[in-house]
């Protein structure tokens, strides 16, 4: 019986696994370090299949690079052995909610991802730490080789040593804060769907290296705007040169082929220019110039109106439409002449006809999608008018990139893995409630600490996922109350995860570097503080399972068995030794998708023989393994 990994995927070995499809000759086995075999590229044997098209050496090319890529590369794809466990006392609707919110280091947090919502994110919008020289970001653990950064990535890392202030006077300013942002981009490419989009909000501070590094790892290609946002009224009286007003919001797709940007709702404006002077049953209309420029044969003929009056087209111009069209146009009463029926004709194109939406721009100002002032009042007026968070957003601003990207009946995902106080989760609510929609939410924030002085902490909050949190609760309660008409299973709750060190004991991963008298102290590999429902969790993630999905608990013969999804994932995890055939047999009936035991929980080593086979009798398409 296979064994669970329990770690996050290889990313590496992945890629070359990938590469072997390709070329299937440029990969070989050869020992690792450790003296087991493992897949290995062959470079030599790869640069001849591509001898054509490889730039090495001193040759110029077009690149952006930077002090630590490689190793921001080499911590994007390695693996770590960390796990989510569950907090139902700090979810809302734990049971029922589909919306996820993961306490933990972002960059954890998208690796342990990468099988669960592997394509299937919608939509990504972030908003990374500016580097204006005052903010916090991410000190990342970098280069290691894979057995000491598995066994250091089960340590559970204080959030206070997570972040580093980035100072101006920094050697590596702009080295650390692209070396943070890269390997947090990559991996959040692999999440979105490939008719995805992710938005990146920035300054001009890492503007154009951000689009550098966007257009390495998407492609030049999937870039589709760099979008201008009008954040406040007006500039800063101080302002050395020039009053700053904006903000930037990188878009990018995940393939441009693929991809469908939304049309917006028309504006009142638009559609005032609309009216029914004549009172045509079909609505208000705009009347539109007949003719066009230049001269085309039989595109001179008379048009008659109901007064007698006939036109032709003027000089220069002729008629848009054939003669047999223009009567029929005539007949549908398609074309005005004027409230007196002697006015040069024009065509009705009918408000019900055009286009029922309109294109986005590239500059989105204030009065349309908020400004830092509101995403300000916003916060304030649910946490209390002494908070004192730094420039949150406008939900209105993340409201219109759904508006863009999502469909509202499609149960679609939207990730914000730098969630800051919430308001990508606002946003989500507030649309949801406004268009009955089923859109859903993966956010993460790290615990990052208060600062003791601040109003928040006076208030209660020792952390920012703290103000995440109860943002979350009180924007979906408002939502619930402030609307009326919402659907039976309108979704207002969150489900909170919280990453933390693996489940199991370092015998599970390097059982190698145990000594043979040792072992028996590693019978049981759970570490003794963890709770079945946090075993359930790693194996959700491990295989990849909906972390959102409906969980519950079932005596089956004195034993406790948790279904995910009905049959989705069936999980014992007994350690008394008491899995006996029968048991098994008796929970094969329920002809689970997948099934775990735990390695304890068997009676006896012939017991843990037979249940492949009790399955394959009972529920052959049951894929089974143990933990």
């Amino acid at each position: 019986m296979d064994k669970l990994k329990m770690h996050s995927p290889n990313l590496t070995q992945d890629n070359i696994a990938r590469m072997r499809e390709i070329f299937p000759g440029c990969v070989t086995e050869a020992n690792g370090e450790d003296g087991k075999m493992k897949l290995a590229v062959d470079f030599d044997q790869l640069r001849q299949e591509l001898s054509e098209s490889i730039a090495e050496g001193p040759l110029e090319r077009y690149q952006l690079n930077w002090p630590g890529k490689r190793e921001a590369l080499l911590t994007a794809n390695a693996p770590i052995a960390k796990t989510l466990r569950p907090c139902r006392e700090e979810s809302v609707d734990f049971e029922t909610t589909k919306n996820l919110f993961i306490e933990g280091d972002n960059l954890d947090a998208l690796k342990l991802l990468q099988e669960t919502f592997l394509g299937k994110v919608k939509v990504i919008y972030i908003d990374p730490p500016y580097n204006t020289g005052n903010d916090f970001i991410y000190h990342d653990n970098f280069v290691q080789d894979f057995e000491e950064f598995l066994l250091n990535s089960k340590q559970k890392d204080l959030s206070g040593n997570r972040l580093i202030a980035n100072n101006e006077s920094n050697g590596r300013f702009h080295s650390d804060w692209l070396s943070m942002i890269y390997p947090r981009v990559k991996l959040a490419r692999n999440l979105l769907q490939d008719n995805g989009l992710i938005f990146i909000s920035i300054d001009d501070c890492e503007a154009a290296s951000l689009r550098k590094i966007c257009d390495e790892i998407f492609g030049e290609e999937n870039f589709l705007a760099q979008i201008v946002w009008k954040k406040i009224y007006s500039g800063k009286a101080d302002a050395s040169h020039f009053g700053k007003f904006h903000e930037y919001i990188l878009c990018y797709a995940k393939n441009v082929a693929a991809v469908e940007v939304r049309l917006l709702p028309r504006t009142d404006e638009m559609n005032a220019r609309y009216s029914n002077p004549d009172n045509d049953p079909r609505g208000p209309w705009l009347s539109n110039d007949l003719t066009a420029a230049g001269e085309r044969s039989a595109g001179h003929f008379e048009i008659k109106s109901p007064s007698g009056k006939s036109f032709d087209s003027p000089e220069g111009k002729h008629w848009l439409y054939s003669s047999e069209t223009m009567q029929r146009l005539l007949s549908d009463n398609r074309i005005f002449f004027g409230k007196k029926g002697d006015a040069f004709p024009r065509l009705k194109r009918f408000l019900t006809e055009v286009q029922q939406g309109r294109k986005p721009n590239t500059v989105w100002l204030h009065d349309e999608v908020g400004h830092t002032d509101e995403g300000t009042k916003e916060l304030k007026n649910l946490l209390g008018k002494n908070i004192d968070f730094q420039a949150p957003k406008p939900s209105r601003l993340i409201k219109q990139i759904l508006k863009l990207a999502t469909h509202s009946d499609r149960g679609e995902i939207v990730m914000d893995f730098f969630a800051g106080s919430g308001t990508t989760a606002q946003a989500v609510y507030s649309l949801n409630a406004e268009d009955q929609g089923n859109r859903r939410f993966v956010l993460v924030q790290i615990p990052q600490d208060c600062e003791p002085k601040s109003e928040a902490f006076k208030a209660g909050f020792k952390t920012i996922s703290n103000i995440t949190r109860q943002r979350m609760m009180l924007s979906g309660n408002q939502c619930k109350s402030n609307n009326a008409l919402l659907n039976d299973d309108a979704d207002f709750g969150f489900r909170v995860l919280k990453i933390d060190a693996s489940n199991f004991a370092d015998v599970y991963y390097t059982p190698d570097s145990f000594e043979r008298d040792d072992l028996d102290l590693f019978v049981d590999n759970i570490k003794p503080d963890r709770i079945p429902e946090d075993l359930l969790f790693q194996v959700m993630l491990d295989w990849g399972v909906d972390l959102a999905l409906p969980v519950t608990k079932q005596a089956i013969q004195g034993k406790d068995v948790f279904f995910v999804d009905g049959n989705a994932l069936a999980a014992c995890f007994d350690a008394n030794g008491s899995i006996d055939e029968a048991f098994v047999k008796e929970l094969a009936k329920h002809q689970p998708l997948r099934v775990v035991f735990r390695d304890a929980g068997f009676k006896d080593s012939a017991v843990k023989i037979n249940v492949e086979q009790i399955f394959k009798s009972l529920s052959p398409s049951t894929e089974v393994k143990c933990i």
